[in-house]
């Protein structure tokens, strides 16, 4: 078989399995959410739907979003509305095309493709600014006008904190950082980095106690207030990729990726494959992610600001100043 047909078949594969991916993981992880909580607030969660703990109550969410009218409101823009959700969920899709689940088994292993990612992720405010001011409405408009804001105050300490993974790294390639951790992850050589961007990352995907541009009590349901139906399930699913997409890029950046814990280090080997550990650390950080939203109370939008500028930032700086140090010390 002719070598383009070969790479035109493993591009078909995995943008396949990206896809796939990015379809299946919501659905399991709203399930997961609901449980974490349930279990939280000494509740059961779902339970009746499918049978063994309601493991298909998220599907029947879905079809009822599904069966739901399409609104949109008399005066809101009617092309924007449309494209706003759409938008959000393409952003976090192409993400995925350049993260790592095991050994070559990546859509595009771009050069620069962590910096692809910080890039198209910073998008997603773009359609959630887009939703608030084409719904025509004061909450949404506001949702939006917050969000802009937090991504502002945010992105820049979790762009700083993911610099001294570059710098001990030495490149910007999603594969080649997790062939760096084949014996020793940089989580430990670069704990205030994981912190900063565990922090940064939980606000970038607009979770508690970082949920101002959709909160309840404050603006209806923020940005997303108009919108019903498949439009509301895209907003949704949406939320749900990015804290995957986070959670994964905690993974590649300092967990490791695919690589076993310890083994290779002890026995110079691998017992177990790559996609299952990705898929391991991945969803313990989902679990931290689900177990801040339901034990931390959210913010106050002054504080939120003055957390990102005032504390978050400089000690960014102060991560990069010491790594650099450190490298300097090592190298002689």
């Amino acid at each position: 078989m002719p070598d383009v047909l070969i790479q035109l078949l493993f591009d078909v594969i995995a943008g396949a399995l990206v896809l796939g991916v990015f379809a299946l993981s919501p659905v399991f992880m709203i399930w997961m959410e609901r449980k974490v909580s349930g279990r939280m607030q000494s509740r059961l969660g779902p339970m009746e739907v499918g049978g063994w703990h309601g493991w298909l109550q998220t599907i029947a969410d879905g079809v009822k979003l599904f069966l739901k009218e399409d609104i949109i409101p008399r005066d809101a823009d009617a092309l924007l509305h449309r494209l706003a959700p759409v938008i959000v969920v393409l952003a976090s899709f192409l993400c995925f095309l350049v993260v790592p689940f095991g050994n070559r088994l990546i859509a595009q292993d771009l050069n620069i493709g962590l910096l692809y990612i910080l890039a198209i992720s910073s998008v997603t405010v773009i359609g959630i600014v887009t939703a608030g001011w084409g719904s025509n409405n004061k909450y949404a408009l506001l949702g939006g006008m917050r969000s802009a804001a937090q991504l502002v105050s945010y992105e820049i300490p979790r762009g700083l904190s993911v610099l001294g993974v570059i710098m001990i790294a030495g490149t910007l390639q999603m594969g080649q950082i997790v062939e760096k951790q084949a014996f020793v992850p940089f989580i430990i050589l670069q704990p205030l980095g994981f912190l900063l961007f565990l922090i940064s990352s939980i606000a970038e995907t607009n979770r508690v106690p970082f949920d101002l541009p959709e909160a309840e009590s404050e603006l209806v349901a923020g940005f997303h207030t108009e919108y019903s139906g498949m439009k509301f399930a895209f907003f949704f699913v949406a939320e749900y990729c990015n804290m995957l997409l986070a959670c994964a890029m905690g993974t590649v950046l300092f967990l490791g990726g695919g690589n076993e814990p310890l083994t290779p280090l002890l026995f110079g080997k691998q017992f177990l494959p790559p996609l299952f550990w990705f898929f391991v650390k991945t969803y313990v950080l989902v679990f931290v992610f689900m177990w801040v939203r339901w034990t931390l109370p959210r913010l106050r939008v002054d504080r939120l600001m003055d957390f990102g500028w005032k504390f978050l930032i400089p000690w960014a700086f102060a991560n990069i100043i010491l790594t650099g140090l450190v490298i300097l010390m090592v190298n002689g």
